[in-house]
Order: structure tokens, then sequence, then C-alpha cells
């Protein structure tokens, strides 16, 4: 069985010095394999998880168990009144929170924007000396994207955030037991499929990269943040390719074989105005098709570099998926 690459080590207690670590959004894929990482790697450091309903911090109960130093708390991520107190004492912030499909409950603004400012002004009045946050390959304010463009808002407040905050843009990241690791899982194992502009290009990282990489911003020393203030990192998996070839290439790794019939994206477009029309929370919305259909196509060695890690070949990361999802 193939080693998985190593990433560079760095005790976060001696290099960071850090009293508390928050992450915001800590119930959902990354977050809990941040916990983990943290937990295993890091045992003496304090983690505070921020989730936004009882719900959610219901499901952490089990890292809870494994980990004495979690504290779990329930905050409003809109209002800073709110999330003041679960920062007191917290030197430095992950911020996951973030959404791909908006709902009339749940609109991009408030998700993206209004949570950011709230986590600036919180953390700004709690004295955290660094925002570090993950935001989707292809943010930009200007986007004609409506998810796009509210990422990038939400990176430029961050950018010029009067707390020490570096951004963090991915594309796909799989893990083996997240929907976009079960949905490639699936269409790998059948005999065939059908999928949008087959020849839309990803790049999918690995999921445990990102967490090496959100831990190696948390190493960085307080008096040592100013290059990494106000940064935005674009960070990638090693090798971008077609969806229809990365389809391909999970099911081959399995000793599978499926064929991927490509449908134009002008009818996934029609479809998702039909279902927003019809519906008020439409499973598949325009924005959202047109994020899962954006070219990502980087070179992801400038910022590995600088982050100090090594990237996952993405035949590991697909045998993985194919082997948990």
């Amino acid at each position: 069985m193939a080693t998985r690459p190593r990433q560079r080590s760095r005790s976060l207690v001696q290099e960071s010095g850090v009293s508390v670590f928050a992450i915001t959004g800590a119930n959902g894929q990354l977050g809990r394999r941040l916990v983990r990482s943290l937990a295993e790697l890091e045992p003496g450091v304090p983690v505070r998880a921020l989730v936004r309903s009882a719900a959610a911090a219901a499901s952490l109960g089990n890292l809870v168990a494994t980990h004495p130093l979690l504290d779990v708390r329930t905050v409003d991520f809109s209002n800073p009144d709110s999330m003041g107190p679960a920062l007191v004492g917290v030197t430095r912030v992950v911020h996951l929170v973030g959404i791909l499909r908006e709902t009339p409950g749940n609109r991009y603004a408030d998700a993206h924007e209004g949570a950011v400012a709230a986590l600036i002004a919180a953390a700004s009045r709690n004295g955290v000396g660094q925002l570090i946050a993950l935001s989707i390959l292809g943010a930009d304010a200007r986007h004609q994207n409506a998810c796009l463009r509210s990422r990038g808002r939400a990176d430029d407040l961050l950018r010029g955030s009067v707390v020490p905050a570096t951004v963090l843009r991915v594309p796909m990241v799989l893990g083996g037991e997240d929907p976009a690791s079960r949905a490639l899982a699936a269409r790998a194992r059948r005999s065939w499929s059908v999928t949008f502009r087959a020849t839309s290009l990803e790049q999918p990282i690995d999921a445990d990269d990102v967490v090496a990489a959100l831990r190696s911003l948390l190493g960085v020393p307080l008096g040592d943040l100013a290059p990494l203030a106000g940064a935005a990192l674009d960070l990638a998996g090693p090798e971008s390719l077609s969806r229809k070839a990365l389809i391909d290439r999970a099911a081959a790794l399995v000793g599978q074989q499926t064929r991927v019939f490509s449908l134009p994206v002008a009818f996934g477009y029609a479809l998702a105005f039909a279902l927003e029309r019809a519906l008020k929370a439409a499973p598949v919305t325009r924005a959202m098709l047109g994020v899962l259909d954006h070219d990502d196509c980087i070179d992801p060695a400038p910022a590995a570099a600088r982050l100090g890690i090594e990237l996952t070949p993405l035949d590991m990361t697909l045998r993985r998926v194919m082997a948990l999802a």
C-alpha cells in the first residue's frame, strides 16, 4: 500500500505560543478533521468549536468524548455580540463557515459577508491575533456568479481586516466521507453516468492536505504574521483534469469501467432556473451549478511551498475515496 506523503511537522504549542484555538463551522467535514488532527498531534492545545445550532453541537459528541480540551459553543455567526463571549481568551480563529446553495433562510450575503463582518468585529474586540479563512478557488468580488461573488466580497473584508487575516482558497475537497467523494465514487462504480459539461476542469485536493495547510498557518508565530496578513493563497491538488477523466480514473483504480455522457451545461442552467421558480428551496440553483462548473487549473506549487506541505498524489486520494465513500 502506498505511503502518504509527510507534511512538515511543527509543534503549534512551541511555535505559535497559542492559548486557545477557535474553529467556526467545526461540525463540517474539514472542521472535524482539523479538530481530530489537533487532538492527535497537539493534545495540549485547547480548541473551541463554534457551531450555529444545538443539533450541530450534539453531532460533535464523539469528538468531545475523545478530546477533553474541546469546548463546543453555539453562536449566531451573524451577530458579533453572540460570537464575542465564545472568543474570549482565543488567540487564533479558523473560519470554515460558508454555503454552496443559497436558500430563503440562508442567503449568501449573510453566510459569507455577514458572518465575516461579525467575526472581524468580535475578534477585534477580544484581542484575537490571527484569522484564517477557507474560501473557494475562483472567488472574486467582481464575478458574475452570485456565490463566487459573495465569497470574493467576504475574502476582501478579511484581507482588509484590522485583525491579521489569511484566506486559503481551494477547489473540490475529497476526503472519502463527504458528499463530493460519495458522488464521485457512485459515478465511478456505475456502468454509465450523466454529467453536465464533462470537459469541465477539476483539480481536487485531498482533505488531509487542506488540514495540513490550516495547521501550517496556525503554526506561524504571531510576531511573524506580517507577510501573511491580507494574503490570499490559492491551493489545489497536484493534477487538473476533465470531470470525465476524473471519473474514469477513479473507476480504473478499482478495476471498473464506466461511460460518462455529457449534457450541455445550458440544459443544467435551464433546469436549475425552473427549479428555482417552482420551489422555495431548490435542490440545485444556477449559482451552485456555476461553482461546480468552474474550471480549476492552477499551479499549486507556490502555495504548497509557502505552506511547507507536500500534496497527496491524486491516485492516493482517489483510492481512499473509492474505499470509504
